[in-house]
């Protein structure tokens, strides 16, 4: 049997048939119940980023974006989007583009019911999909189905990839890579170091919120610099992505490889927008009010997929003849670059691929570890864990590129159509934390949430009298059974 025929056939079933009208649907409705809080509240998303964090315990609203910015800021947003190009043709780029703006008023729900129905453990905030759905849905079962498929999708199938990226940015180094000792040596190290940084996991923000700004703004500048120096090409390169995004045989023809489903397909794995991960970061923020870390999720989607996946649509459009470069995936980004500013671009590119997937690495734990808590907190079981997350670093690095990218799509697929469910079923209750937010930003006040605001009894850190433990009906008021 074919692993990667079997693989790519379930792969285009589930995005063909299933969560191309759950993702747009989803994003849509979201965006018209909150009128457009995603454009309409922007400045407030800025503001919302960089306030400083409640106490002195538990992790700033920067920083959990930052952890969330760490996963969706990867491997996807350059050879995701090279592969997404090459198959499907420059419109791919702009339903990655519209998905970002849609799925971001997705990734304000999920992440204000993050911090709605987050819990206290010790000194920090454990909370996600798992959780709400667990408190708010009243159902622990699906709650662990989510868990189980965010796990397989993050520690295994995501951290995978990360890995057999990195690999592939050195193929250039080496005219046969698959039979060189890199991929072995390669896996290796970032094995050990995974592990190191899992076992030490009260690092994982501080890396992140240093790492992910200083690689995200290398990477901009040098796109910023491709575009100034083919700045005349670029309307032409824009006429091309708008004519190929609504061409009909390019959307229609082979409809499982169309511009459009490999825009959403690599969109959603790169912004995460509604999939469910986030949330796991963001319920880890110390925040006033939960709509505050909704709001700060809104420039993660943004920074993700307008700011650096188009870096790498434009770096490669205005770069040559890229269709007939012989190129795919790291390969031909580290031609583009290379075309540009020298044989230099090549190593620049392979030092941002391991950055970027290393702080993927990080981020993906994060999020597998907090769901790992939610369905046990033995702490043999969570040793092993990190033991088998690490392995799986180190089996990635070896994989193949139908069989790595596959198996990330499919275990993304069965997650996000757990959360999208999930979001829609609670979502009235994201929206009238927005209006409690407005409410009170219109009378000059620097909200702050109580759950009896907006009618809730069952959450953990939000009650009226903060010295009330007791704790609550669970899901008492939703009015929402599973």
């Amino acid at each position: 049997m074919d692993l990667a025929k079997v693989l790519t056939q379930i792969d285009d079933v589930l995005y063909t048939w299933l969560l191309i009208y759950l993702l747009a649907g989803s994003g849509i409705y979201f965006t018209i119940r909150t009128r457009f809080v995603q454009i309409r509240l922007f400045k407030d998303a800025l503001h919302c980023m960089m306030e400083k964090k409640e106490g002195d315990k538990g992790v700033s609203s920067f920083q959990a974006l930052m952890i969330a910015t760490a996963s969706r800021v990867g491997t996807g947003n350059m050879a995701g989007v090279a592969t997404a190009i090459i198959l499907g043709g420059p419109g791919a780029a702009f339903w990655m583009w519209l998905m970002a703006i849609l799925g971001s008023a997705s990734a304000y729900v999920e992440s204000t019911l993050a911090q709605i129905y987050k819990k206290k453990e010790g000194d920090s905030f454990k909370g996600g999909p798992a959780y709400y759905i667990e408190r708010a849905l009243h159902s622990r079962w699906l709650g662990i189905i989510f868990a189980i498929s965010l796990i397989a999708t993050f520690a295994f199938g995501f951290n995978g990839l990360q890995a057999y990226n990195i690999v592939s940015a050195f193929s250039v180094y080496t005219t046969d890579l698959e039979s060189s000792i890199l991929p072995t040596a390669i896996g290796l190290m970032l094995a050990m170091a995974s592990l190191y940084i899992f076992f030490a996991g009260d690092v994982i923000g501080k890396i992140s919120s240093v790492l992910v700004p200083v690689m995200a703004g290398l990477y901009i500048a040098v796109g910023l610099f491709v575009i100034v120096t083919n700045i005349t090409r670029l309307p032409g390169v824009l006429a091309i992505v708008m004519q190929d995004a609504f061409n009909f045989k390019s959307i229609f023809g082979g409809f499982t490889g169309s511009c459009m489903v490999l825009g959403i397909k690599r969109g959603l794995f790169s912004n995460e927008a509604g999939m469910g991960s986030a949330p796991n970061a963001s319920a880890s923020a110390t925040v006033s009010h939960p709509a505050k870390q909704g709001l700060a999720q809104i420039i993660s989607v943004y920074i993700d997929t307008l700011l650096i996946c188009s870096t790498t649509v434009f770096l490669i459009l205005l770069t040559g003849d890229w269709a007939d470069s012989g190129y795919s995936g790291i390969p031909l980004l580290q031609q583009c670059v290379a075309r540009v500013i020298g044989p230099v671009g090549i190593h620049f590119v392979t030092v941002i691929v391991c950055l970027f997937a290393f702080t993927s690495i990080i981020g993906n734990y994060f999020y597998a570890e907090a769901n790992i808590l939610f369905i046990t907190k033995n702490p043999t079981v969570m040793a092993i864990f990190r033991i088998c997350a690490a392995i799986m670093v180190f089996i990635g690095a070896g994989n193949s590129l139908d069989v790595a990218w596959s198996l990330a799509d499919i275990t993304m697929g069965l997650e996000a159509v757990v959360n999208i469910i999930a979001i829609v079923l609670l979502g009235k209750i994201a929206f009238k934390a927005l209006d409690d937010y407005e409410r009170q930003k219109a009378l000059g006040l620097d909200p702050v949430f109580h759950e009896s605001n907006i009618g809730l009894t069952n959450t953990d850190v939000w009650k009226d009298n903060p010295e009330d433990d007791t704790p609550a009906d669970v899901g008492g008021d939703t009015g929402i059974r599973m």
